[in-house]
């Protein structure tokens, strides 16, 4: 046994159990797969507002909510100004059989019409832009508790607009994260009644 021993290499060990000395060396400097796959702890995340709206469901819900509601309002504008110009053209083409104190009249009603359908116009458009702005609030105010989960889940102590960032570690940024989480727990969001607080 002895001479086997001092056969078998440096120090007397057969090559076979120094193999395995040395894979149990690696084994135990390796971190575990979980401690690789989790995302490294760090004070400060960042988080990207325009790009969680954009992946959310709830956002693109209110996205799209607004596209076809600005189409509808833009089909009807259309509408209405192809009404007033074919309005005008007739006015100006009857304009030689009409005494000028009726053609005055009809002129300055048409004006005054035409004017307030316009103001009434800009009214809805503006409207629709409030609506857009108040949807999007409440949208980021829903996210502001599952950030706090995220922040508390990673060890955190605080959340910066990544658009303000230079340069920054991408484990620090939680948009992913929290379009996932939004999505789990908040869908598609609110409907405009339950956001205008409506019902019966």
């Amino acid at each position: 046994m002895a001479r086997r021993l001092r056969n078998a290499g440096p120090g007397g060990i057969p090559g076979l159990l120094r193999l395995c000395l040395l894979a149990l060396g690696l084994m135990l400097a390796a971190p575990p797969a979980s401690a690789q796959e989790a995302p490294p702890a760090v004070p400060v995340l960042t988080l990207d507002f325009e790009r969680l709206f954009a992946e959310t469901l709830w956002g693109q819900r209110i996205s799209a909510d607004m596209a076809r509601e600005s189409a509808a309002l833009n089909t009807e504008n259309t509408r209405i100004a192809e009404d007033l110009i074919a309005e005008e053209k007739s006015l100006t083409e009857r304009r030689a059989k009409l005494t000028p104190e009726v053609f005055r009249a009809e002129a300055t009603a048409f004006d005054q019409r035409a004017t307030g359908i316009r103001s009434a116009q800009k009214a809805k458009a503006q409207a629709l832009t409030q609506s857009y702005d108040a949807a999007r609030q409440a949208f980021y105010l829903a996210s502001g508790p599952l950030i706090d989960e995220v922040l508390a889940s990673r060890g955190a102590v605080m959340v910066l607009d990544r658009r303000a960032i230079i340069r920054g570690l991408d484990a620090a940024d939680i948009t992913e994260d929290l379009a996932r989480l939004m999505d789990a727990r908040l869908g598609a969001g609110p409907g405009p009644q339950d956001q205008d607080g409506g019902g019966e």
